[in-house]
Order: structure tokens, then C-alpha cells, then sequence
């Protein structure tokens, strides 16, 4: 059942299904973000709307809408002569979610509003009685108290008349279930509102845990509506795209003082090697410069011996450092920034945080991570990003070196000693460069995924020996690559996680085995086509033959499966074999990030504004 998401620049967010029903834990028209992005608590699950016209009643939940997503989503309802249009936004920067009614009718209609709440972390569940509410009525509303959090719900209507009630009922959460999940939860009816319609019009019904709410809703909605329009119009590419780059606004979230990227609704936090891969899409191909910057300073400000975060927890935001890669990837993207900025004031801020990184790797840091003897990367278990772990089991072992951990390592020795360039420093880093590359081209005789194990298991991280800005293999080896690629693991949502002729390949994400199992042995990923559609149109020296090529073949399926009222979000994963079902979380940054940029760079060539005079190194400073 199609999901869809609104949020508030925070990392709160509401969220039901196209037929505004509860199907998980996730799900609720208030999620709030008590420490932004994290700590995400649920505070209104739903409301139940009810029309009453003629001695007669209409369940709107129950009834049949035509779902339409323009900027934000809405829900129209045509019956008895009655035209309901429902639309859920959240106005940016506040823990408030407002429903706007715009109403239609020849007879006067009453329409009763019944919210449900609940007050609980996003991860947990409620029992009866777990929590009480003290209800306090005011002009247009009611404030609600929960006995378990110091927060004020405010639920407002104005020239309505709230009837005060409460009780608790069990609900099903079917998506859980499915997802092996825990998925039985209880939540509190309140009383309902009733508002009083003779004719056409609109109001607006408020749910918010702020302090202040701007009293002039509609306002609230036209600015939230410019702002929408302003981050598309400010982008200059085409029309074609926007549902993408305003789905990009969705992850882009307030840390602190800095920014950082939701990983993925609903239950990611930020993660550090999400938001590095996101930050292309995101925030350079959509002209964000000063939000890129404020996420690569943020991450910049957690380095700890030479690592970038890899998670930081939504209850207490507390970071975990367990990544090999993360580190890499933010050395990639302050390049990427320079393509779109040529900012080298930032690059000199941040310079002792790129050394670090490289110090740090060579010399030897966290979980066994350290240059080897051989120059190339070696690394504990579970710290690429295909890193499950259950119990003391890795479903996709790839300890010590693996493949995509030496194509970045390269990668950031050579723009180390691009960046030393620019800056007029002593170069330390391309003679090691030129070590690293003679050592692995050595070793990789075959299509291997860990080098020093010759695991010619094939997966799709050796896309990473060719999509990077500097690649340490010939052309005839990076074409041998995406061949095989195409042959084996590429499906119209993304590239297969395993060769399906593998005897651990799992075709479906959810089935006789632990999820967790299937999550990269055999599960599709959408983001990894921005690198494959890339490396492929880069070996075609961008022309426009291959570029029209690439999006019929590698990408229209996709968009085409979405159909007209696709809301821009691209799911987390999909099954492996068809009919390719979406698993995970209904978006995630990477998947829509990675498509927007591939669309923009490769398919458009719309290509960074200093490209070739970064990748030139001349000195600027």
C-alpha cells in the first residue's frame, strides 16, 4: 500500500498511507523531533474526519479519495454534491502539522473531526493506560498534557466546538507484522471537533507541540508553498525534475547551529556515509551551496581519529564511529564542493580535518582500520556500507579489503594531492597515490569484492573502481566492470546486491529467512544506479546518443512504474527478482539524491560550474 510523507526541515514529519490508514509504528500526522533530527516522538496518529449531511454520515478514512500530490499531498472526496479536498503540510522549522479543508457544498454539512494521540517514541508502543492526558479546552481547541513527557499538544479549529472524551483502542500495525517487526500499539481517541459548513470555503485544523502558532494559517501555507516553489525555481534545470528536487528538501534537516541529512524516513536518523553520498543531490546539483557547507562543517566538527560518525542514535544523539568509509566519502565531497563552489577559503578551514583523515588511515586507527604494508586499506568486519551484523554473524562478510574502500582511498590520495595544489602546500600524498595503484593493480587480477581474500563473489561495489574522479584501472578493465554489471545485477529499480546465480542470493527481502539476511545478498538498491549510470555515460565520453541510451535502458522503467502522482520519493530498497517489490523505508536520501544527480550531471550534462579547473589543481590561494 503507497505511502506518502510530508516533513518540516527538522526531522519530524507525517506520514499515512494513500488511503489515511495507520500501517505501522512510523505512522502519524504529528511526529515530532525533540532534539532535531533525532529523538523522534509521536505525538497524533490520526484523525478520523466524518461528514454528516441529510441525516446521513460519511467516514472520509473509509471512503474511497483520488489521491493527488501537488507540492503537498491532498485527498479529494466527491459525494452527495459535497467536494472535500484534504491537503497535509508541515510549515518549515516547527513541530506543527496543519490540514487544510476546502469545501464545496449546496446543503449545509456538519464535519466532525476526531483525533487520535498518543505520546510515545517512534521506535516503541503504548498499552492502555500507559500514559493518561489532562485535557484543558480554550477558545478554539484543546491542550493536552501528557503525564509522561513535559509537552504541550495543541489541537486547534477554529469556530468549532470540541466535545471532550477519551479512550484507548488496540490497532494493527499490518506493515510490521510483515516486517517481522513488533506491530501491536494502542492509542487514545480524543472527543471531536465539529465544524459547522453552509457553503463553499476553507479551514484549516492544527496540530503543533510549539509554543506559538502563527495565527494567520492561510499565510502559513502560501509561504510554505513559495518556499517549495523558490528551491525548485533556484535549481534553473528542468521542469521535469522537480518532484525530485523537492523531495531532496525533505532530508535536508537542522543539527545543532550546522545542518545535516535525514538517512531515510521513517526510522533513520543521520547517518554519516548516507549523507556524504546524499550531499551531491541534495545540496550541489540544487545550487544549496551554504546547506552543503553547513553539513560538510557539521560532520567536519565530529572527526574523531580521522573517522566521521557512521550513526548517531535517535534516542540520545550520541555517535558511533563504526565506518571505514564515511571518511573517504567526506574527503570526495569537499572535492565535489570545490566542482560547484570554488570555495577555497572553506577548503583551507577545513584542511586539518583532511589531513587527519589521511594521518589516520596510514598510521592506524579505530576497528583495525589502517594502511597495510601493501599501501591499500585494511579494515575490521562490518564497516562498509554493506555492514549487517546478527549476533556475531556478518550475512555479507567483506572484512579487511574491500574492493570500494581502495577505489576511495585512491580517490582521496589523488584529490590530496589535487587540494595541496590549489593551495600551493607541499604534496605528500600523489607519489602514495601512484603505490596504492601499482600495489592494487597487482593484486586485481580477477573482479574481485575483497582483495586479499580473491572473493570473485560479484556485487556491485566494483562500480566504485570506475565512478570515482580518480580511478586506479585501465578503461578496457572499467568496461569489463559495467558489462558485467549490466549482465548480472542491474533490474529497473537499482543494481542486485549478489548475482542472482549465487547460492546465497535472496530474491525477496521478506520471506522464510532473517531480513537482515537479504538486505545486501541480492536486494536491489536504487542509489547505486547514480554511480553506474555515471560510470556508464562517462566511458561514452557523455555523448548524447549514450546519454538518451542510459535513461531509456537504466532509468524511464523506473519513473515509468511511479506513475503520475508519484510524490518524488524513492524507496530505500526493492526485492531482488521481480516483481521487484519496495521494501524498507518509503524514502530514502541516497536513492533520490543519486537519481537527481545522475539526471542532472550525466543524463543532462549539466556538469559543476568549476569542474575542469578543479580537476586542473591551479593554485588560488
Amino acid at each position: 500500500m503507497r505511502e506518502w510523507i510530508v516533513t518540516n526541515g527538522l526531522g519530524g514529519y507525517a506520514s499515512l498511507t494513500h488511503c489515511q490508514k495507520n500501517t505501522s509504528k512510523f505512522h502519524g500526522l504529528l511526529v515530532a523531533s525533540l532534539r532535531p533530527p533525532t529523538e523522534r516522538w509521536v505525538f497524533v496518529s490520526n484523525v478520523y474526519d466524518i461528514v454528516q449531511v441529510d441525516g446521513q454520515s460519511f467516514n472520509l478514512n473509509d471512503m474511497q479519495s483520488e489521491f493527488v500530490f501537488n507540492v503537498f499531498p491532498s485527498f479529494v472526496f466527491n459525494f452527495n454534491n459535497i467536494l472535500i479536498k484534504k491537503t497535509i503540510f508541515m510549515p518549515y522549522g516547527k513541530n506543527t502539522t496543519v490540514i487544510k479543508f476546502e469545501v464545496s457544498t449546496k446543503k449545509p454539512i456538519s464535519i466532525y473531526h476526531s483525533p487520535v494521540i498518543n505520546s510515545r517514541h517512534f521506535y516503541e508502543l503504548s498499552n492502555p493506560g500507559s500514559v493518561s492526558f489532562e485535557q484543558n479546552m480554550f477558545e478554539h481547541g484543546v491542550f493536552i498534557r501528557p503525564s509522561n513527557i513535559d509537552k504541550t499538544l495543541k489541537i486547534m479549529l477554529k469556530d468549532s466546538k470540541y466535545n471532550s472524551d477519551g479512550y484507548w483502542r488496540k490497532y494493527y500495525y499490518k506493515k510490521d507484522h510483515e516486517r517481522q517487526d513488533s506491530y501491536l500499539d494502542n492509542n487514545f481517541h480524543l472527543g471531536e471537533f465539529c465544524k459547522n459548513i453552509s457553503g463553499t470555503g476553507e479551514y484549516f485544523f492544527v496540530m503543533s507541540i510549539e509554543d506559538i502558532i502563527d495565527a494567520d494559517l492561510s499565510y502559513m501555507y502560501s509561504r510554505e508553498m513559495l518556499r517549495k516553489k523558490t528551491i525548485f525555481e533556484k535549481t534553473e534545470i528542468p521542469y521535469k525534475y522537480e518532484k525530485l528536487v523537492l523531495s531532496t528538501d525533505d532530508f535536508i534537516v537542522k543539527k545543532g547551529k550546522n545542518q545535516s541529512i535525514i538517512a531515510g524516513y521513517h526510522w533513520f536518523g543521520d547517518w554519516g556515509r548516507d549523507t556524504l553520498i546524499s550531499l551531491p543531490g541534495t545540496t550541489l546539483v540544487t545550487k544549496r551551496f551554504q546547506d552543503a557547507k553547513n553539513i560538510l562543517k557539521c560532520f567536519g566538527g565530529y572527526i574523531r581519529k580521522g573517522l566521521v560518525p557512521n550513526v548517531f542514535s535517535d534516542k540520545d544523539s550520541s555517535a558511533s564511529y563504526n565506518t571505514v568509509d564515511s571518511s573517504l566519502w567526506f574527503i570526495d565531497r569537499v572535492f565535489q564542493y570545490l566542482k560547484y563552489t570554488d570555495d577555497t577559503d572553506f577548503l583551507t578551514e577545513m584542511w586539518g580535518e583532511l589531513t587527519s583523515i589521511i594521518d589516520n588511515y596510514r598510521g592506524g586507527t579505530d576497528y583495525c582500520i589502517q594502511m597495510d604494508q601493501d599501501y591499500l586499506i585494511s579494515h575490521g568486519p562490518g564497516l562498509t556500507w554493506m555492514d549487517v551484523k546478527i549476533g556475531d554473524y556478518y550475512p555479507t562478510p567483506r572484512a579487511n579489503k574491500a574492493v570500494e574502500i581502495q577505489a576511495l582511498w585512491y580517490n582521496a590520495l589523488r584529490i590530496m594531492s589535487n587540494f595541496t595544489n590549489i593551495l600551493g602546500k607541499d604534496d605528500d600524498y600523489f607519489d602514495l597515490s601512484n603505490q596504492v595503484k601499482e600495489s592494487f593493480n597487482m593484486q586485481y587480477d580477477q573482479l574481485y569484492d575483497v582483495i586479499d581474500k580473491k572473493d570473485q563473489t560479484i556485487r556491485p561495489n566494483q562500480i566504485f573502481l570506475v565512478s570515482l574522479d580518480y580511478s586506479m584501472i585501465n578503461q578496457p578493465l572499467q568496461e569489463e566492470i559495467i558489462k558485467n554489471i549490466e549482465s548480472k545485477l542491474i533490474t529497473p529499480f537499482g543494481l542486485r546486491t549478489l548475482n542472482p546465480e549465487h547460492p546465497d542470493y535472496k530474491g525477496n527481502y521478506i520471506g522464510m529467512h532473517n531480513r537482515d539476511i537479504a538486505y545486501h545478498n541480492g536486494t536491489v538498491w536504487p542509489w547505486l544506479l547514480g554511480p553506474f549510470v555515471h560510470s556508464f555515460i562517462r566511458l561514452k565520453k557523455y555523448e548524447q546518443y549514450w546519454r538518451t541510451y542510459a535513461y531509456e535502458h537504466f532509468l524511464k522503467t523506473m519513473f515509468d512504474a511511479f506513475g503520475d502522482q508519484w510524490d518524488g520519493s524513492i524507496h530505500e530498497i526493492f526485492d531482488g527478482s521481480p516483481p521487484y517489490i519496495p521494501r524498507g523505508c518509503i524514502t530514502q536520501a541516497w536513492s533520490v539524491a543519486e537519481i537527481l544527480r545522475c539526471l542532472v550531471e550525466d543524463i543532462e550534462n549539466i556538469r559543476p560550474p568549476f569542474e575542469k579547473m578543479v580537476l586542473s589543481s591551479k593554485i588560488r590561494a
